[in-house]
């Protein structure tokens, strides 16, 4: 998820936009505790996924669209969506231990595909958040590509903690999310795959 450098104004901008909503849910854990943990619970997760898709929607939506002014947005962008991304998947996270109340619960519901593809998913992202600067680029030289594709690992298994919530109640939502990056992802292993045969 890396990016070119930018100005220090642009950058403190799109921090401070990214930041609102998490902001805004801090606050109001802190006013009215616990309470509002359940509420919160669905909107941070759902943050988290439309940022990641977007942020992985920057290389194939720019193969599309090269000189468009979303992808290229988007491609400067990429690695502060993705950050922020595993930001408010952490947040997400806090206010579900918030909502359990009970580690015994928390333990005893890990074996659901709802809760284990979620925590794994996020796990995932970790190094990945981690290693999204250019000190790390630099770091890892060709292994950090590789190590950046494992984001899509992380899509996989968030998709499917969405769509299997609560029993596979209601999958529709994070479907729809989602479908502009499973068509993008379909046509560029499409393209891949006519261009392979042209070449045998």
């Amino acid at each position: 998820m890396a990016v070119t450098s930018r100005r220090p104004i642009a950058y403190l901008f799109v921090w401070a936009l990214l930041s609102v909503p998490a902001l805004a849910w801090c606050v109001s854990l802190a006013r009215h505790g616990a309470i509002m943990a359940a509420d919160a619970l669905h909107p941070t997760g759902a943050y988290a996924a439309i940022l990641f898709i977007l942020a992985l929607l920057a290389t194939p939506l720019r193969r599309i669209w090269p000189r468009g002014p979303i992808p290229l947005w988007l491609l400067r962008n990429r690695r502060y969506l993705g950050v922020a991304s595993f930001g408010y998947a952490l947040l997400h996270t806090l206010f579900y231990l918030i909502d359990t109340g009970s580690i015994t619960v928390v333990i005893a519901e890990f074996t659901r595909l709802d809760i284990w593809t979620g925590w794994i998913s996020l796990l995932i992202m970790f190094p990945v958040a981690l290693t999204s600067s250019d000190r790390w680029v630099r770091r890892l030289g060709p292994r950090w590509k590789s190590l950046q594709r494992w984001a899509y690992a992380s899509a996989l298994l968030g998709f499917l903690h969405a769509v299997s919530l609560k029993d596979w109640y209601n999958p529709w939502e994070p479907i729809i999310v989602a479908t502009p990056l499973i068509a993008l992802q379909v046509w560029r292993m499409g393209r891949y795959v006519v261009l392979r045969s042209k070449k045998t």
